[in-house]
């Protein structure tokens, strides 16, 4: 869910097209757009990437307009990749994910290799009653939900409500809580794992009294049998976070912890550390590396196996202490506002100051986004679905595909460009 206040709506709708370029990084590609003049608006991307398929799923909110309260129901479509070629199928709308007298929020997929099942999860919250609301009385009006898909998204279960299973008694502290946006992972492990947030009530309110001491913090959601139950770990209470995503990251040892990113409040990126089989972070820091807006924006976050092997040139972006997996993040780049969608590169995130300079995937409006890793044979590309447009953010949901050869000459070049006034201000 998003508080930030975007401008009024621009109807700026570019072609659509379905096919990506074949050769280096793919032309950015129209998923879902913008609708005049009766404001239709999609908003909240997430992505899943099929490795079986080949196939992505692309998921996003239907609105009425760009704000929260008229968020109405789920929507997704289908691409088969086929190299740097994604061809793009109809948008479908999700009919069973929704509760009666409720708007379905906040995708959020995962996928459990185990048994091929796909995990849709997502917020249903009363009509009508914005997170503001909710926050300022301190009276939850959202349902924890999920429909699943065993043939890769092409028919969806009923709605299953885990609200009092997976939160239980728990709730009463909650003012309101929601899952991601973005993807879930699911860990060597077996480990399914969905991040979240609440707002979590310090102090019982009384009547109509407005709830002055709720702050947001985020925690995971996770089942480690193949999603037959679901429970949540310990809030992540020393930093004020809400929207985030996990990654596992693989040492030099192979041992493994699950890392955290999250929006914040205070500026900057918050990161969270914990050791897998856990349920709650045990260390945890803003980053200095990684800036938000004034009122913050969602990022996404990736871990993957580096396949290239790095030439001399590259050689300046690894650590002597790099972990064998590495992290992606996909996040609007400029400090003031939510432009220029940039992807950051770090080798070790374990380490304080190891984020690369952003390279800039898409220069102009931009909020939302998420991110998936495609491993095909010793070829490693990544998928990026993103808010922009050219007046504002909200205007479209676009795709967009880059190679791992494409990122780390991007990120060099970008490390490498001596840095002007305007990026000396976003560091």
């Amino acid at each position: 869910m998003d508080q930030s206040t975007p401008g009024p709506p621009v109807f700026h709708c570019l072609p659509e097209k379905t096919m990506s370029e074949p050769q280096g990084h793919s032309e950015k590609v129209t998923l879902f757009c913008q609708a005049a003049p009766d404001g239709l608006t999609y908003r909240i991307p997430a992505l899943l990437y099929l490795p079986s398929e080949p196939s992505f799923l692309a998921f996003a909110e239907k609105r009425t307009s760009f704000r929260d309260e008229h968020a109405e129901f789920l929507v997704m479509r289908r691409g088969r990749k086929d190299g740097m070629s994604v061809q793009w199928g109809p948008v479908e709308a999700l009919e069973t994910a929704m509760l009666p007298g409720h708007r379905t929020m906040n995708p959020c997929p995962v996928y459990d290799r185990k048994t091929g099942t796909i995990f849709l999860f997502f917020i249903c919250v009363q009509t009508h009653v914005t997170e503001g609301h909710q926050i300022r009385t301190g009276r939850n009006a959202a349902r924890l939900c999920y429909v699943s898909s065993q043939d890769g998204g092409r028919t969806w279960s009923q709605v299953t409500d885990l609200t009092d299973q997976a939160i239980g008694d728990d709730l009463r502290n909650w003012a309101t809580f929601a899952v991601g946006p973005g993807h879930g992972v699911q860990l060597t492990s077996g480990r399914l794992v969905v991040p979240a947030y609440t707002y979590h009530i310090h102090k019982e309110p009384s009547g109509d009294k407005v709830v002055s001491s709720t702050e947001p913090h985020c925690f995971i959601l996770y089942s480690d049998d193949s999603g037959q139950n679901w429970a949540h770990g310990q809030l992540l209470e020393n930093l004020r976070t809400t929207e985030c995503q996990v990654a596992e990251l693989i040492h030099q040892d192979d041992s493994k912890i699950l890392y955290c990113n999250a929006r914040s409040p205070d500026r900057k990126r918050a990161e969270a550390f914990t050791k897998l089989g856990q349920d709650r972070f045990e260390v945890s820091s803003l980053c200095e590396d990684l800036s938000e807006p004034p009122h913050g924006c969602q990022g996404s976050i990736v871990s993957f196996t580096p396949m290239l092997r790095p030439s001399e040139s590259d050689r300046s972006l690894m650590s002597l202490k790099s972990t064998k997996s590495w992290l992606i993040f996909s996040h609007p780049t400029h400090a003031h506002k939510r432009t220029d969608l940039g992807i950051y590169l770090t080798t070790s995130a374990l380490e304080k100051g190891r984020w690369t300079k952003p390279w800039v995937l898409y220069k102009g409006p931009s909020g939302y986004s998420d991110l998936a890793v495609c491993e095909e044979g010793e070829s490693l590309t990544f998928g990026c679905l993103f808010e922009c447009g050219v007046s504002s953010a909200c205007e479209e949901i676009a795709f967009q595909l880059f190679r791992d050869i494409d990122l780390l000459r991007n990120v060099r070049e970008c490390c490498s460009r001596p840095e002007t006034p305007s990026e000396a201000s976003l560091s």
